[in-house]
């Protein structure tokens, strides 16, 4: 409200559980009479995870499903029904380069967001009668936010010891720059890093058996990094 020339009545926000699928009826409802439409919307909402496979109970991953997919694709239910009565709108859903590549301590949450990948793209499909309709997939690597503060573990309960350095990661600011940029033009899938993180993409994308030689050789290390608690 100081630096534009925006005012109360331009912005309206509501408290929102993902997992309370039950709720966002509601809540789209509620922003259609406050504002007549929805031109854009944008799912960010999920947790990532730091956990391994073998160690992680398998209620964590339901929680993860829950919460990353089920309930993106439900609030997306009830938008998606209004953008096509009135033919045109935006759903942009923040998914992330674990969402084409797979990594270790972190099969949940990838699994989660192949699934967005695979929604989405199929969605995209079924709405080539709406041309002014844009799915748009972002695809981020590291950035820095509170995102690994607040990762699933093993179980539960259990919150994340040591977050470590987050100063290697794309500023919060860049990323959102260029999730704009890509939003304005229609990107239906971007991805956002910095290197070497995006030459692995390409290469995952390529050159699929490098890939997995790369990756095995960092999952290895990135896995007794954390097992010493760094």
């Amino acid at each position: 409200l100081e630096i534009s020339s925006l005012s109360e009545n331009d912005i309206l926000v509501l408290r929102l559980d993902l997992t309370d699928r039950s709720s966002h009826e509601a809540a789209t409802n509620r922003v259609l009479k406050h504002f007549g439409k929805i031109d854009i919307l944008v799912n960010n909402g999920g947790r990532s995870q730091r956990s391994l496979f073998v160690d992680t109970n398998l209620d964590v991953y339901n929680a993860i499903i829950e919460l990353n997919y089920l309930g993106t694709i439900s609030l997306t239910k009830y938008v998606l029904n209004h953008m096509i009565q009135r033919k045109k709108g935006k759903i942009v859903t923040v998914s992330s380069v674990m969402g084409i590549m797979g990594a270790p301590l972190a099969t949940g949450y990838c699994a989660s967001k192949h699934a967005l990948q695979g929604f989405f793209n199929s969605l995209r499909t079924e709405l080539t009668d709406y041309p002014e309709i844009s799915i748009i997939q972002i695809c981020p690597g590291p950035v820095q936010s509170q995102i690994i503060q607040n990762v699933f573990t093993e179980n539960l309960a259990k919150s994340l010891e040591n977050s470590g350095d987050q100063s290697h990661k794309m500023p919060t600011d860049r990323c959102a720059r260029l999730t704009l940029v890509s939003v304005a033009n229609d990107v239906k899938e971007a991805w956002i890093s910095d290197h070497p993180y995006l030459a692995v993409c390409y290469l995952w994308q390529y050159a699929p058996t490098w890939a997995w030689w790369l990756m095995n050789r960092m999952g290895k290390r990135r896995i007794q990094n954390f097992k010493s608690g760094i």
